[in-house]
């Protein structure tokens, strides 16, 4: 197959990928397409199949490239690859799967949507990542930022190095309060929800500026 016939069997179940994503893991050495005489890409069935793997392992186990690479080669010299834990339900036509706005789910619950075990959820609330309530239950987005904490880790970003993050949302939600706290205080349900429309646009804002500032700061480290 051509890199387009590649890339038209796998858009159906990865809808996002694209020609440079295929170059880039021809790049990183997981896939070795055969090169015509002009030069042109041609993947054989099992050149897509690893490339599915690859795709696979990222969207659902968010598994850095070095160990599909690993993974890869185990599988190529015939041995077992243990396969990570990972949620039940990941997504439904293409979105991910997360509890309805202001739902409360249980510690189980909120492994079996997220995959991390009652160890990696204990450290995570110890960092303050998740917070549960007086009944034990946590809110809704915390399977978002559950499955946030479990990919970093899998690079070697432990919950505890993960505070800053937790406090700098904090900050950064005190400011939102201080803007929309005069609107708030009025007793109309009008004014209430016009409040949290402001806020909700804030807080889009700021983790705006802050993806924008992180990357600047990535791109100098050279």
């Amino acid at each position: 197959m051509s890199i387009g016939g590649v890339l038209a069997v796998l858009k159906p179940e990865f809808p996002a990928v694209s020609i440079s994503k295929l170059r880039f893991l021809e790049e990183q050495g997981l896939v070795t397409p055969r090169r015509t005489g002009s030069g042109y890409r041609m993947y054989s069935r099992a050149d897509a199949e690893r490339i599915r793997f690859a795709l696979t392992a990222q969207r659902d186990s968010y598994l850095p490239l070095r160990v599909i690479r690993d993974q890869l080669a185990d599988l190529d010299a015939g041995r077992a690859v243990e396969q990570p834990s990972r949620a039940r339900v990941v997504t439904r036509d293409g979105e991910l799967v997360t509890p309805p706005s202001g739902a409360r789910v249980s510690a189980a619950e909120l492994c079996e949507l997220t995959g991390a075990s009652e160890a990696e959820l204990d450290e995570m609330a110890q960092a303050g990542l998740v917070l549960a309530d007086t009944r034990g239950r946590f809110p809704g987005r915390a399977v978002q930022v559950v499955q946030a904490a479990l990919a970093l880790a899998r690079h070697g970003i432990s919950a505890r190095h993960l505070r800053t993050v937790r406090t700098g949302a904090e900050r950064q939600a005190d400011v939102i309060d201080q803007v929309v706290a005069p609107t708030r205080s009025q007793r109309s349900g009008v004014a209430r929800e016009r409040s949290a429309a402001q806020a909700a646009e804030l807080a889009e804002l700021y983790a705006r500026l802050h993806a924008e500032l992180l990357r600047t700061a990535v791109d100098q480290l050279g």
